[in-house]
């Protein structure tokens, strides 16, 4: 009874070491050494990060301009508000007709032509004309003439059937019969001459009483306008 009780004695003792020893190395519930776990607080806790939504714009950058169609843009002026220019299959250039102010002498002086829009659509005419002494037979045979512009170049809208006008002025011819030129040149004379149109092609008329007489091929020419010059 005495070695039995001995041994109860012993077993109780062994226990409430084991016991003492788990508590002196910190042993936890996690099984992780000197770990010690604490409740987070409330406060601590950090909500999920809030996915950035991309801007449509970067920053600096304004939103690109629309386009209009035929790549225009929407702030930019085309001309007569985006009109295009009357092109050679459009257009019919009039007979040449002398102008009521000319210089003084027995020439040409002066001639007014016009410009018609002769298709169903409006279109532009600007600048000033191209003039040259038409060759016989053949366009390398024209003369160019030294053309001066005179005036400003607008934009001419022309509706169908529509006329832009220009004034040629020649360096007249003097005298009666042949005439001279004042330079002591030789006056030229031309049945026809070629009118060339900005973006309109190039164009022979004749004058629509007698031929071109002209000294020095020199002309002065107007800016295409929708007023009729005299």
């Amino acid at each position: 009874m005495q070695y039995t009780a001995g041994v109860g004695r012993t077993a109780a003792v062994l226990a409430a070491a084991v016991t003492v020893a788990a508590m002196m190395t910190g042993c936890t519930p996690t099984g992780e050494d000197g770990a010690v776990a604490k409740p987070s607080s409330p406060g601590s806790v950090s909500a999920p990060p809030t996915p950035s939504t991309p801007s449509a714009t970067p920053k600096g950058s304004a939103p690109a301009e629309p386009k209009l169609a035929g790549g225009t843009s929407s702030g930019g002026t085309g001309a007569a508000g985006g009109t295009k220019a009357c092109a050679i299959g459009q257009v019919k250039v009039s007979d040449a007709h002398q102008a009521d102010v000319r210089p003084p002498g027995t020439g040409t002086g002066a001639a007014v032509v016009s410009v018609t829009n002769t298709s169903a659509h409006p279109c532009t005419v600007q600048g000033f004309p191209t003039v040259a002494g038409a060759g016989n037979g053949s366009p390398d045979h024209n003369l160019p003439l030294a053309t001066t512009h005179s005036g400003p170049a607008t934009v001419v809208s022309l509706a169908p059937g529509a006329r832009a006008w220009t004034k040629l002025t020649f360096v007249n011819v003097q005298g009666e019969a042949d005439g001279y030129c004042v330079s002591g040149a030789t006056p030229a004379t031309f049945p026809t001459i070629v009118l060339g149109v900005p973006a309109a092609g190039s164009h022979q008329i004749a004058m629509d009483d007698g031929i071109f007489a002209e000294c020095d091929n020199k002309v002065t020419v107007t800016a295409f306008s929708s007023a009729r010059p005299s």
